[in-house]
């Protein structure tokens, strides 16, 4: 087997795609005119804690944003040991983000053993064994077998160097194209989602201040559905909506403007929310009994403002009401 300088990966712009881009431009450059040059560094702080803690959550690390800000000061944080070490490493390999290149192998495997080491027995080496993804106890994925896992990778890097596509679509192609490769034993997630992050950020720097990640772990269940529809449809299209739409939520959070004035109770109540939830969910989640009192402070306030919509807006008594965050409302949680 030998490199393909002409591999390119099945996908197709659409319209929606297009249009994506096009917004999400639009959004940056406002973004760029109102920042100037400075840079909050509490502001980036902020917004890579967040990052690091969506994306970690996503593979089941169990830490808030509290206790990964805590690690990130260097304070001392009773959690499962493994959870930590996670952190710290993802926390090294986000602050080496500037010194890699998007289509450089040596980079990326410098990467795996950054974000993996201690936690694997050979971070930065490409598996050599088969592997499949599961959810449940159904096999979901079965990725290319080991032997072909390093002229795959060479073959997609060599295609980022070379592509002329838009850093928007090249970013998500090779996300959806390093997660069905599947070049590591573990870890593929997380690198993948921070080697996107990469490719935003050597289009524009302010990608390093865009929490991204946050949003798909607000997602994650569409984030998985995206990338099985992708593999279905032997076409990432799926994929680059999905991500182009959490990028263009993630810009629109970092705009600055007038943010809605919200209640601690509101501001609990949209941090806890995940997906379609019911009110029973949702009062549990908030360890809250009293009915009326959640839905006097917490539910009626947060949908007045617009914060969060009814699944079945035409009959809010029906049983199988459920409650979810609006794209305002996702906005507000970003800036909280």
């Amino acid at each position: 087997m030998s490199d393909n300088p002409s591999y390119q990966p099945p996908y197709v712009i659409t319209p929606a795609i297009i249009s994506l881009i096009a917004e999400i431009s639009e959004a940056v450059g406002r973004l760029a005119a109102l920042n100037g040059s400075s840079s909050d560094l509490k502001l980036r702080k902020l917004n890579q804690v967040k990052t690091i803690q969506g994306s970690l959550a996503i593979e089941g690390n169990t830490l808030n944003e509290e206790q990964v800000s805590a690690i990130f000061e260097g304070k001392r944080v009773l959690a499962p040991p493994k959870d930590i070490l996670e952190v710290k490493n993802a926390l090294a390999a986000y602050e080496s983000l500037g010194a890699w290149s998007p289509s450089k192998e040596r980079d990326l495997l410098e990467a795996h053993r950054m974000l993996m080491a201690k936690l694997v027995d050979n971070p930065g080496v490409y598996r050599s064994k088969g592997v499949g993804v599961v959810s449940g106890d159904k096999l979901v994925h079965m990725a290319p077998p080991g032997g072909r896992v390093p002229i795959l990778m060479r073959n997609l890097l060599l295609w980022l160097q070379n592509s002329e596509e838009h850093p928007l679509v090249a970013g998500s192609v090779f996300h959806y194209e390093f997660e069905f490769i599947h070049p590591f034993e573990d870890g593929n997630g997380r690198l993948g989602r921070l080697w996107q992050t990469l490719i935003l950020n050597r289009w524009n720097d302010l990608f390093l201040d865009i929490p991204v990640e946050s949003l798909i772990y607000n997602h994650q269940q569409e984030y998985f559905t995206a990338l099985q529809e992708s593999t279905n449809q032997t076409d990432s299209g799926p994929f680059i909506c999905f991500m182009l739409k959490m990028i263009q939520k993630a810009v629109a959070s970092a705009v600055p403007q007038v943010t809605p004035q919200v209640t601690p109770q509101v501001g609990r109540l949209l941090r806890i929310m995940q997906g379609a939830m019911t009110r029973e969910e949702l009062q549990q989640a908030l360890g809250l009994s009293d009915r009326k009192s959640f839905r006097e402070r917490y539910l009626k306030p947060a949908l007045e403002a617009g914060l969060i919509k009814m699944t079945i807006p035409d009959k809010p008594s029906s049983r199988l009401q459920k409650y979810r965050l609006t794209n305002k409302g996702e906005i507000t949680l970003t800036a909280l």
